[in-house]
């Protein structure tokens, strides 16, 4: 994939370790952990919809950025808890490295160092949106929890999706308009990024269900969460047949995020933004 963002990736990354300061050896994990190879999607999206439609960046929108880059790695760190998960991108996880108790603090740490940046930036509306999103990732983990060993409807998985992932992806679109005197289309930002978060859910489920990760399929079955192919099959054992469905279901959502596309301007930003949609 293209990469015209690897300055104002850098920027973000700088920003998110700068406000880390606590007990070696715990200090440098942390940084490293942060700064690891990602892909940066929650930040690209933004960039590059500002980018291709010729908009400057400002300081306080990547400190916005990098908040959200944190806020994402905190629940990633909270994931590996209760998945009991030894590696993240190819590192002993925190809670492997630490144990569980101190796992569980770094999580909260870095939310509290991601809400102090999100304060320094004096709207409240953007505070009460982020502090809405992260409520709804905290459901999401919640009602799937009680829904283990349960096969639900389509509905409450499309509910879940948007709850785990896709409210973090609108969030960081909308949020980053809301610090620029542009004129953007919140509406279009919100509708593009829930589209676009529930089909990356959508994929990553089915990408498990086609072997691409076996073990985290075999980890979500044996603990019980049922993801769109079981749904449509309504059978734990054979569930080919909800395969292409779920394959349909992902299309719809792909094309919805793509329609909202329609005012940017034909150049390399809008390309890359293109793109990210067809490959992630």
């Amino acid at each position: 994939m293209n990469n015209p963002l690897e300055n104002e990736l850098l920027i973000i990354e700088n920003k998110m370790v700068s406000n880390i300061c606590t007990r070696e050896p715990l200090n440098s994990h942390i940084k490293t952990f942060l700064k690891s190879p990602s892909k940066r999607i929650r930040s690209r999206l933004p960039l590059l919809f500002a980018k291709s439609l010729g908009n400057d960046i400002s300081d306080s929108q990547f400190e916005l950025l990098s908040a959200i880059e944190i806020i994402h790695n905190a629940s990633l760190i909270h994931d590996d808890i209760i998945d009991e998960s030894d590696f993240r991108r190819g590192e002993k996880t925190i809670s492997k490295k630490f144990g569980t108790k101190l796992g569980v603090i770094t999580g909260d740490y870095l939310l509290a160092i991601a809400m102090k940046k999100i304060s320094n930036l004096n709207s409240t509306k953007i505070l009460e949106k982020i502090s809405y999103t992260i409520r709804q990732m905290c459901i999401g983990e919640i009602n799937q929890n009680f829904d283990r060993f349960k096969i639900g409807t389509i509905e409450n998985y499309i509910e879940k999706s948007k709850n785990k992932t896709a409210y973090l992806f609108e969030t960081a679109l909308v949020t980053f308009a809301m610090l620029d005197n542009n004129n953007y289309d919140l509406e279009q930002l919100s509708k593009f990024g829930l589209n676009f978060g529930i089909a990356f859910q959508i994929k990553d489920d089915l990408s498990n269900f086609l072997n691409i990760d076996k073990t985290k399929s075999a980890n979500d079955f044996n603990e019980g969460i049922y993801t769109a192919p079981i749904i449509f099959s309504k059978d734990k054992k054979d569930y080919m047949t909800g395969i292409e469905k779920t394959k349909d279901l992902l299309n719809n959502y792909l094309e919805r995020a793509e329609k909202q596309l329609y005012n940017l301007a034909n150049n390399i930003y809008t390309e890359a933004l293109k793109e990210l949609i067809k490959t992630e």
